[in-house]
């Protein structure tokens, strides 16, 4: 092998290494929005998988990520704040990955429709064989096939912490556009809750040489007061790992009727 190709060889990884720390899943993409050029490989994760005797989410958690349990507790946490007692008819959720959140907010609620935007194309197959649920076309940039104000659950985990602040914020439009009134938005983002100096320490220190667009911040302030002029009310939020430290999972409903 040249010099360069074991310096590539070398590089990848060590990327590997790292986004395996990251608590977030990289699937390969048909476009590059989020500056991420690594994935977890389907057949490979699957079979470790079943090695181990473990739902696929689990054993990204646990093996892969090295945070067990850390989907279930945010599950746990939006389950009593309520976001399931309603019982959802129409759920979306942007990037489920390998399912790892879908499969536990299947577990909570019994929606009628389930629609996936997913760019991993062995991914969404494989949900849409094991989950029944709806693949929506996608180039990752928007969520027009969904009909406005038709949807009860919009979500979004581990999702806009690795994109482009852009590519966040015009998915955050078309979220509050397809929400009904009196339905939700659950999503996490890296806000200035997460970034203290502690933390930026050991992300500088800790988090390899970073990875295109992860880690992505993004101001807290200006979340909640995007969705107020769309509409939305921010119900609660609460912290979540990622990574080498945390994310902020935020819960925004939608008012009854529209704003004045």
């Amino acid at each position: 092998m040249s010099a360069a190709g074991k310096g590539t060889s070398a590089w990848k990884s060590g990327a590997k290494r790292l986004l395996g720390r990251t608590g977030f899943d990289i699937v390969r993409s048909s476009n590059n929005l989020g500056g991420v050029d690594d994935f977890i490989p389907f057949e490979a994760t699957m079979r470790a998988a079943r090695a181990a005797g473990m739902s696929v989410g689990d054993h990204i958690d646990a093996v892969m990520n090295g945070t067990p349990g850390a989907t279930q507790s945010t599950i746990d946490e939006l389950r009593a704040l309520g976001v399931f007692a309603a019982g959802p008819k129409t759920v979306l959720e942007i990037g489920p990955g390998s399912g790892r959140y879908l499969e536990k907010t299947l577990k909570e609620c019994s929606p009628d429709r389930y629609e996936i935007y997913e760019t991993a194309a062995p991914w969404a197959d494989y949900l849409v064989n094991t989950f029944g649920v709806v693949a929506m076309p996608t180039e990752g940039s928007s969520l027009a096939p969904t009909p406005d104000g038709s949807v009860d659950l919009v979500q979004a985990h581990k999702v806009f912490n690795t994109v482009t602040f852009l590519c966040a914020a015009r998915y955050f439009f078309e979220m509050a556009r397809v929400t009904r009134p009196g339905g939700r938005i659950v999503f996490d983002v890296m806000t200035e809750t997460c970034l203290d100096p502690a933390a930026v320490r050991t992300w500088a220190t800790q988090g390899g040489t970073g990875h295109g667009s992860f880690p992505a911040a993004m101001p807290r302030t200006m979340c909640v007061d995007l969705f107020a002029t769309l509409g939305f009310g921010l119900e609660a939020s609460f912290v979540a790992p990622l990574g080498v430290a945390s994310t902020e999972v935020l819960v925004f409903r939608k008012a009854d009727r529209p704003l004045p």
